[in-house]
């Protein structure tokens, strides 16, 4: 039952123009625009896109983790297809588990698809692949957590604004494609704990700057991971 809910929720999702254009084409336009046109300032040695490509994977694991997930998840609870599901064969956690494998499945289209145009405009990563999933990994429990959240507690309307919102505003302030220096300092320090910012930065500092394992970056993700997934458990409704 996993297994068939899992292939349900990723074929819903790839089936959604608007969630695929949030999720995919968002993202990959991103990149190319950015890499290509001096657009923003970057920061570090080598190319443009060796700075972009981290961040951009961030609002990829972000776009559909949080805002896709409270999105879709919003929609259905407003429409009673949570309340049916809940009261089928089919157990809550499974649904949840469900939900959150369709998540890692597009994740990994996605990162696919973002590493092989970000190796085609001449991207350079450095780092060991098992930090990169571990920051993935944290990446997705914390905004999947807060995703969530969001979808259980608000209306659809306002699940649906606030998550766009959000997404707009920590693709400009989160560190993605505008380096966190250029804030003012007390600014950057309360930027630079957000989640989107320390993904971002966590990635960067491994594929960018070949660092072993960035463990403040790590320590912030498992915070919010924690904080967003007990905070959903507690107030999901799912009427």
């Amino acid at each position: 039952m996993l297994i068939a809910q899992t292939a349900f929720e990723t074929r819903m999702l790839l089936r959604n123009g608007e969630q695929l254009l949030l999720t995919v084409v968002i993202p990959t336009v991103l990149l190319v625009l950015f890499s290509l046109v001096d657009v923003v300032s970057v920061e570090g040695p080598g190319k443009r896109v060796d700075f972009l490509a981290p961040g951009l994977l961030a609002l990829a694991v972000m776009s559909t983790a949080f805002t896709g997930q409270a999105i879709a998840t919003g929609f259905e609870r407003r429409y009673g297809v949570l309340k049916r599901l809940g009261a089928s064969p089919l157990p809550r956690w499974a649904l949840l588990t469900a939900k959150t494998g369709c998540v890692l499945v597009t994740e990994a289209l996605q990162v696919a698809l973002l590493s092989v145009i970000a190796l085609a405009l001449g991207w350079s990563p450095h780092g060991n692949p098992p930090t990169v999933v571990a920051l993935l990994v944290l990446g997705t429990a914390a905004f999947s957590g807060l995703g969530l959240l969001m979808a259980g507690t608000l209306k659809a309307e306002a699940t649906l604004a606030a998550a766009n919102l959000v997404f707009v505003l920590l693709l400009l302030a989160g560190g993605v494609v505008v380096p966190l220096s250029k804030f003012p300092g007390a600014v950057r320090s309360a930027l630079e704990l957000l989640p989107v910012s320390a993904l971002s930065d966590g990635l960067r500092a491994v594929l960018q700057h070949g660092a072993s394992v960035p463990w403040s970056d790590l320590g912030i993700l498992a915070v919010w991971a924690v904080l967003g997934l007990g905070a959903a458990a507690r107030f999901f409704r799912w009427e």
